[in-house]
């Protein structure tokens, strides 16, 4: 079918956009994550609210990537709760303090548009913890939002101004990429395709770069294969008193 045709050169486009112009960029987030595994310590990962959640939901507990992942999962945010939280103010720093982010900790906070209230405060409370932060967003999306959009942070600053390393999803402004004739409103959006995309491109290179150091990397095995479970405890019981989603069911 021709929709679903458009649909795919439309993906496809955006993903080749994010391996020709963001591979040295993942690079340089893989080493200073791989710095974090190295020293024991854990990848924190915000995705902040609505549909951001799941850039989180991609890497945590995931069969085939990193283990160490303390994704923040707070009340209020995910789409299913129908989140005002996004444009709250003062949340994102009680988050923060919930999941024990602190100085030197290395921070992934992933929003397609990065100008709402919860994203931009949760860069910059990261900034004033000392954290480093990734950003995983896109500067194209957020530089077409008007500044007197009400769903900006009151600061108008964007994501990609404050993180330390940018990762461009490349999506267009509005998320969805697809114009039917008679219907003027787009359809068919693109950006968790893009996130996800974005973070298991990072979380392999991370895996690559341990090996290049002659370091084990911590993965977890899927569930539901032979000796999952009996593989994956090593890492549970190494973990469950730090990551606070992370269960032995």
């Amino acid at each position: 079918m021709e929709i679903i045709e458009n649909y795919y050169e439309n993906i496809v486009n955006i993903i080749k956009n994010i391996k020709d112009n963001e591979m040295d960029h993942i690079q340089e987030a893989a080493n200073i994550l791989a710095d974090v595994i190295e020293n024991d310590e854990l990848i924190y990962i915000f995705g902040t609210g609505g549909h951001s959640i799941i850039g989180g939901m991609e890497i945590f507990h995931r069969a085939g990537g990193l283990v160490p992942i303390n994704a923040m999962f707070p009340p209020g945010v995910s789409a299913m709760e129908k989140p005002s939280t996004e444009r709250l103010e003062g949340y994102a720093s009680l988050i923060l303090k919930h999941y024990g982010l602190k100085k030197n900790d290395v921070i992934i906070i992933s929003n397609v548009n990065g100008i709402n209230t919860l994203t931009i405060e949760a860069a910059l409370e990261s900034r004033k913890i000392g954290s480093k932060i990734i950003a995983i967003t896109s500067r194209d999306f957020a530089n077409s939002v008007p500044k007197d959009l009400p769903a900006r942070h009151h600061s108008n600053k964007n994501l990609h101004e404050l993180g330390d390393i940018v990762i461009d999803l490349h999506v267009p402004y509005g998320d969805a990429v697809l114009k039917l004739d008679n219907f003027e409103q787009k359809i068919g959006p693109s950006s968790t395709l893009a996130v996800c995309f974005a973070l298991n491109s990072l979380s392999a290179t991370v895996v690559a770069e341990l090996l290049r150091r002659g370091l084990n990397p911590p993965v977890w095995r899927s569930a539901n294969v032979e000796g999952g479970d009996q593989y994956n405890k090593q890492y549970i019981e190494k973990y469950i008193t730090r990551i606070p989603h992370l269960s032995r069911s």
